[in-house]
């Protein structure tokens, strides 16, 4: 008899890593290889344009604050931090070594970002990170993670920073009923149980107004098909 007997598959979801980038040793053997660019996603200058142009369209000014969570290597810092006054932009990612390594080579003028305004951060709790904070951004990370951690990061967001005007963040989307693998618009591949992820826009739309937040999904095209919502604290 097998009726409470866990599947195979079900054990072997439970041992594989949430994402590549928990795999052990992953950020070191790519940065020894000089990848620090391509393990974001590639892509590197069209999706800090895009980045970009979402928070400009959105309201950011020189003089707000910015969190850039999953910051990886600063594709998108090394276009916020001259835009903005010194000092206001503060990154956040699982890896601090992949943090400095954007911060070394990808700045023009790297003394514009202190280096403690990079936290490694890999639960997004935000040590450290200034409750000033009025817009915040999440691009392509909770496309690597299960809708659990989107659940668990959504709340901290709205508790850490009460100034918050806009919070920006994509994932990938699949019709509800979808069971298995997803082909994205794009031609990505995306999954109900491994990375990338997808997720139904009615449980993400839930998970923004069980943390406090009123959410829209907007009709942006983004690389790779991601959707984008754009939430305020309600």
């Amino acid at each position: 008899m097998s009726g409470n007997r866990p599947s195979r598959r079900a054990g072997l979801i439970g041992l594989r890593p949430l994402s590549p980038y928990h795999q052990p040793g992953f950020y070191a053997q790519a940065l020894a290889k000089g990848q620090h660019r391509d393990i974001v996603g590639g892509r590197w200058d069209e999706t800090g344009r895009a980045e970009m142009t979402l928070l400009l369209n959105a309201g950011l000014q020189p003089q707000h604050h910015l969190v850039d969570i999953g910051a990886g290597s600063l594709r998108l810092g090394c276009k916020a931090v001259p835009y903005l006054k010194a000092g206001h932009y503060w990154a956040t990612d699982k890896s601090g070594d992949l943090m400095r390594h954007g911060h070394a080579q990808e700045l023009d003028d790297p003394a514009r970002l202190a280096l403690d305004h990079l936290i490694e951060d890999e639960s997004f709790a935000f040590p450290g990170v200034p409750p000033t904070i009025t817009h915040a951004i999440a691009f392509a990370v909770f496309t690597h993670l299960p809708i659990g951690q989107l659940a668990a990061a959504l709340p901290r967001i709205h508790a850490a920073f009460p100034l918050l005007e806009q919070l920006l963040l994509t994932v990938f989307l699949a019709p509800e009923g979808t069971l298995g693998a997803h082909r994205q618009p794009d031609g990505v591949v995306t999954h109900d149980d491994r990375a990338p992820y997808h997720h139904r826009e009615g449980a993400v739309m839930a998970l923004f107004s069980t943390a406090g937040f009123v959410a829209t999904r907007r009709p942006d095209r983004l690389p790779r098909g991601q959707v984008l919502f754009a939430a305020q604290r309600a």
